[in-house]
């Protein structure tokens, strides 16, 4: 099967079977290079990126555990994704993807690194920040609601209401030897709480009491 063939069969599967909302989409280039980075609750998060209409192009890292299951295996080498093994730092991905980003195309990661099971944020590591900066490229951050329980709906033949929500593209700081640690950290921290800044209460997990999300919300801080 080609991949444009895919495309078009997951939309089809995706809007019968469930509510699709996209908000916020004009964030996203319509060409060149982009990263886009995900909350990550379910399989489906991955395939959902799939249906951004304004860009047909994009692939994801996705990890390597998923090659001992033959249909997501085939799915994402139809789709043309990136494996990536999540235990050690993978340079052969880190490489792949960029060539994908410096190609023009868009690329969808997860920056948390793997799937939360608490449909909450995770503390996110710099892997995104650090392909944003070597690549020179912005980052979009994707906000995810209602992935975390759409199979359980649909094995009671409900059809769930999934919600994607696109920020602005946040720019990649300059680094220098002295403050390489500290912007990564500081721009991992701005992605995540954008994230979060999108998504219900409920899902800022690890963001939730972050004083950059408080200030994006528009929160005073408690002075005690």
């Amino acid at each position: 099967m080609k991949r444009e063939t895919l495309r078009k069969l997951v939309h089809i599967v995706f809007h019968a079977i469930a509510k699709i909302e996209f908000i916020g989409g004009e964030n996203i280039p319509a060409k060149g290079g982009i990263i886009l980075a995900t909350n990550h609750m379910s399989r489906l998060d991955i395939p959902l990126l799939f249906l951004i209409p304004s860009r047909p192009d994009i692939t994801a890292l996705v990890t390597d555990k998923y090659q001992s299951y033959p249909f997501f295996r085939w799915f994402t080498q139809t789709a043309e994704g990136i494996w990536i093994d999540r235990t050690k730092a993978d340079f052969a991905a880190f490489r792949l993807a960029a060539e994908v980003i410096q190609a023009g195309k868009a690329l969808g990661i997860a920056p948390e690194g793997t799937r939360s099971t608490t449909a909450s944020l995770l503390e996110a590591k710099a892997g995104t920040a650090l392909l944003a900066v070597r690549t020179n490229t912005p980052v979009v951050p994707v906000a995810i609601a209602g992935t975390e329980n759409a199979v359980s709906q649909f094995k009671r033949l409900r059809r769930p209401h999934i919600v994607t929500r696109f920020g602005v593209p946040i720019p990649p700081p300059a680094l220098t030897r002295e403050n390489r640690e500290a912007a990564l950290q500081r721009y991992t921290d701005e992605i995540m709480c954008q994230m979060a800044a999108m998504l219900p209460p409920s899902y800022r997990g690890f963001y939730a009491d972050h004083p950059r999300l408080k200030e994006i919300l528009g929160i005073e801080p408690n002075r005690g």
